[in-house]
């Protein structure tokens, strides 16, 4: 999925405070950025603009040939169900549902047929190590285990945009490993935004970039 930012900026309160400013953000389909720097400068921000969770103050967000912010509110919702994945700081994984049910809830929502889904599922509790975890509920995982089922969740329907925020701040370095094999391998034909100040994960990218380079001056 092709991403164009232009003259983004958002702000909150009464005193609006500048949370994030972008003056131009262009990827390709398939492109793979890494989206360093302080926190504060509103990375985790420009990701909840991308996802269509939350509406900027200015500018223009175009998804594929979709304006997003053209959409309203339920249509983004059913963009998002369909072609994006995220992985968010605080995981928000469905606790009522097992780990397998959130994977395989997630590929329904998508238009993935049960069968597809379950078996999918099935492979990405695998590739995590958390085939044995299949029938467990999120709260009976350990942050590092709901982390990496955040992160299966997020790439299970093939999605054409992935935006992943801190995908290995809970994890040891072999489950990061295992998570950015997962994410890379899994996100070849995606495009992939991932916010992190993990050393670990910046040596895996081609292209990082300083979320201020983005910043246009206020």
């Amino acid at each position: 999925m092709n991403v164009l930012v232009q003259d983004l900026a958002h702000s909150y309160g009464a005193e609006r405070r500048r949370a994030v400013s972008v003056q131009r953000l262009e990827l390709r389909s398939g492109a793979q950025l890494c989206l360093v720097g302080r926190s504060g400068v509103g990375k985790t921000t420009l990701l909840n603009v991308l996802c269509g969770v939350l509406v900027p103050t200015s500018g223009r967000v175009v998804l594929g040939d979709t304006e997003l912010f053209a959409l309203d509110e339920a249509r983004r919702d059913a963009l998002r169900a369909r072609s994006i994945g995220c992985v968010f700081q605080t995981f928000n994984l469905m606790d009522g549902l097992s780990a397998l049910e959130n994977l395989t809830l997630a590929q329904r929502f998508a238009g993935v047929a049960a069968a597809a889904a379950r078996r999918r599922a099935r492979e990405l509790l695998d590739a995590l190590g958390l085939a044995d975890k299949a029938e467990a509920f999120p709260p009976q995982l350990s942050v590092g285990e709901q982390q990496r089922l955040a992160i299966a969740r997020a790439v299970s329907k093939a999605p054409g945009l992935v935006l992943a925020d801190e995908p290995t701040a809970s994890l040891d370095d072999e489950s990061a490993d295992a998570a950015m094999d997962l994410l890379l391998d899994s996100c070849r034909a995606s495009t992939l935004v991932v916010v992190t100040h993990d050393a670990r994960v910046m040596r895996r990218f081609a292209m990082v970039t300083q979320m201020a380079e983005l910043s246009a001056v206020s």
